[in-house]
């Protein structure tokens, strides 16, 4: 491998891979009570069986660490990479920039299934802590087949309209949702929190059990078709001529893209824009292959999600804000700047 693949595909994934693991040290420091980065060290390696502090004489700080903090931390960060990759996959199939689960309506119809799912409880029996995400993962299926029935025009899939299918699928969604809340007062507040992006406080280790498989299972489909994206990026009619089976390759990574998203909203809540901003940004710095553009997407959606939940218990402290703000902040006005970018580059 030449010095410009090494940088490209192991360089760049390694230094921000790197950027991530202090951002979260950073992170699991910060709270409400003051423990400083020596001891969180100490505590996470002592963890680690690597060494480190003793934490023996305060053992309140080692839960603080290992059961609040480090877990919280690491969901924002899997949350974070989960949308981006999915951001990525749906930019590239639907070869729409302002692609992403929220604007498609895909998180809101997650967000419907996960909430259907705590307001009835049903196939809790059966499916126990995995309830949820498959409510999620159904919910947001049927949301991304809407979008794209309402985008077809004859046997083709308008893309200049995809984006406004999405937005009337989010604002269906969103009405069924305040239906379904008003039905029961007894969750009424923890859901509203839930659905404003509330984020990753009272989340523990039994939700980055949850999550990490649905991950794992998507970034392994995802990566291994990565070339399928690249033809993808460049048109169907491109990819069809290069031997890609165009309608089972788009169903499969369609639906392993809604897989993903349903399960990080049904631990995280709908949190927007990360899977707009991260995959587009990403794109700028390192190209369209998506060989690379998937692994640094994961980790820098990861950074960005940890960096705005760090934001967020800091901001108004000791008051937490919605995750979801934070990035809103960030992201509204770059889809408003990706939006007049592309409507220029159109014509108007």
């Amino acid at each position: 491998m030449r010095v410009d693949g090494w940088l490209r595909f192991v360089l760049w994934p390694g230094i921000l891979g790197l950027f991530l693991f202090f951002l979260m040290v950073a992170s699991v420091t910060v709270g409400g009570t003051e423990i400083d980065a020596r001891n969180v060290w100490g505590i996470i390696l002592q963890r680690l069986g690597i060494g480190g502090i003793s934490s023996a004489g305060d053992p309140a700080s080692e839960t603080i660490i290992m059961e609040i903090r480090f877990p919280r931390t690491l969901l924002a960060a899997l949350v974070g990479a989960s949308l981006a990759v999915a951001g990525a996959v749906y930019q590239a199939i639907l070869r729409n920039p302002l692609a992403d689960p929220y604007i498609l309506g895909v998180s809101s119809g997650a967000a419907l299934g996960a909430v259907l799912a705590i307001l009835t409880g049903w196939g809790t029996s059966y499916f126990g802590n995995w309830t949820l995400p498959i409510y999620a993962f159904v919910f947001a299926c049927i949301a991304l087949l809407i979008v794209l029935r309402l985008a077809r025009a004859g046997s083709r899939t308008d893309m200049g309209t995809i984006i406004l299918s999405g937005v009337v699928v989010q604002a269906f969604f969103g009405a069924l949702l305040t239906f379904a809340i008003s039905l029961s007062n007894e969750q009424l507040q923890r859901i509203q929190f839930w659905l404003m992006g509330g984020g990753f406080s009272l989340r523990g280790w039994d939700h980055v059990g949850v999550l990490v498989p649905f991950l794992a299972i998507g970034l392994l489909v995802i990566v291994w078709h990565s070339r399928e994206l690249n033809l993808f990026f460049l048109g169907e009619r491109h990819a069809g001529h290069l031997g890609v089976s165009v309608g089972r390759m788009r169903v499969l990574l369609l639906v392993t893209a809604s897989l993903v998203t349903g399960a990080a909203v049904s631990v995280s809540g709908t949190i927007g824009f990360v899977g707009l901003v991260i995959p587009h940004v990403m794109r700028m710095l390192f190209g369209p292959d998506h060989r690379l553009l998937v692994p640094v997407s994961a980790l820098a959606g990861a950074m960005f999600l940890v960096g705005s939940d760090m934001l967020s218990r800091v901001v108004l402290a000791p008051r937490e804000l919605p995750v979801g703000v934070i990035t809103a902040f960030v992201g509204a006005p770059f889809f408003g700047w990706l939006l007049r970018k592309n409507s220029g580059s159109q014509g108007g």
